[in-house]
């Protein structure tokens, strides 16, 4: 079958790899889009260490099922549309049991663990229980949305988001803006968004949150005040640099908590007393549950107009490097680009 292979960093190629060989408890897809995600980006560039030469990425992805495995249990059945949980978990550790799958010490991630064929591929094979059936009358590319979509769900919850709350979110990328609809769908009274690129600005104001340009203010914090005509009761990193982390304390009044979701630097230096002067909480925000999961694929099923929002390009395998140069040169302001591995018409 052919897939997309990181033969080099910056360099990508089609290739034909061996069939994937499912299990007895497992089920056979054929992957009909594959979200192109910034670590993918990331690992595309060589720039955060997590993706090694030689591998087919991707873990943004829906598709149907080919084949049911004989141990799969559950009601999945071929033909049916599926998302994929990325996160495969162990079903045994203590985390496992009290449903926090996504810190098993013994998961790996689909995308990410290089042994595992990923899903810029035309098949992959996956644990039944990790295969989530999408409601019915769902378009079928809006389930490569849905692990974003619960990355931001679970941020939000994590920051114990609420019906009335003013929430800031820092960096209006495909994060940023999961981190959006997710205070939205929590109740969240106003939703700020602060992000230098226009074209992030236009989308996330098209979601319903109000901008601000960081660029624009020598004083964010005041910025983002009149913004939200008040103070933040929330405030979510979805970028996770020293300047946002910065701008989240300059913006979070005592006593708040600020979320990091955000992975775009491996540490970062923190002002301590920001934190313990002025009893903030800085809570980190890592993938999702299997329910939450769960939960955000039946969610999106209800915004389908929002969800179509996100989505700013697609592309078949044949250009798939061509989209990943231009997004991470910054040649194509591009949101979320979907990879097509049958072809879009397919």
């Amino acid at each position: 079958m052919r897939a997309l292979v990181l033969a080099d960093f910056w360099n990508l190629a089609v290739d034909d790899v061996p069939e994937p060989s499912p299990g007895p408890a497992d089920v056979l897809i054929s992957v009909v889009a594959t979200g192109i995600c910034g670590s993918d980006l990331h690992g595309y560039t060589g720039e955060n260490g997590r993706r090694v030469r030689g591998q087919v990425m991707g873990h943004e992805t829906v598709g149907r099922v080919l084949a049911v495995g004989p141990d799969a249990g559950g009601d999945l059945a071929v033909g049916d549309a599926v998302t994929v949980n990325p996160v495969l978990w162990c079903g045994e550790c203590r985390q496992c049991a009290v449903g926090r799958e996504q810190a098993c010490p013994n998961k790996q991630v689909i995308g990410v663990t290089p042994e595992l064929r990923s899903a810029f591929a035309e098949r992959m094979a996956v644990p039944a229980r990790n295969a989530v059936k999408l409601p019915a009358g769902m378009p079928i590319e809006h389930g490569a949305l849905v692990e974003p979509l619960a990355v931001g769900y679970h941020a939000l919850v994590r920051g114990g988001c609420r019906e009335g709350d003013a929430v800031l979110v820092l960096g209006g990328g495909p994060i940023g803006q999961a981190c959006v609809l997710a205070a939205q769908r929590l109740g969240a009274e106003r939703v700020v968004v602060s992000e230098p690129a226009p074209h992030r600005r236009a989308l996330t104001e098209r979601l319903g949150a109000t901008v601000v340009d960081p660029g624009a203010t020598d004083d964010i914090g005041a910025a983002v005040h009149t913004a939200l005509d008040g103070e933040p009761t929330l405030v979510v990193d979805a970028v996770g640099s020293p300047q946002t982390l910065a701008a989240a304390f300059a913006c979070a009044p005592i006593g708040t908590t600020i979320v990091l979701v955000g992975m775009g630097a491996p540490t970062l230096d923190v002002a301590a007393y920001e934190i313990s002067t002025k009893e903030r909480s800085v809570v980190g925000s890592f993938c999702y549950s299997a329910a939450e999961f769960r939960d955000t694929a039946r969610w999106a099923a209800t915004e389908p107009d929002r969800i179509a929002t996100l989505i700013e390009g697609r592309t078949d395998l044949a250009g798939g490097a061509a989209s990943f140069e231009a997004l991470a040169k910054g040649t194509d302001p591009a949101s979320k680009v979907l990879v097509f591995p049958q072809g879009m018409n397919a």
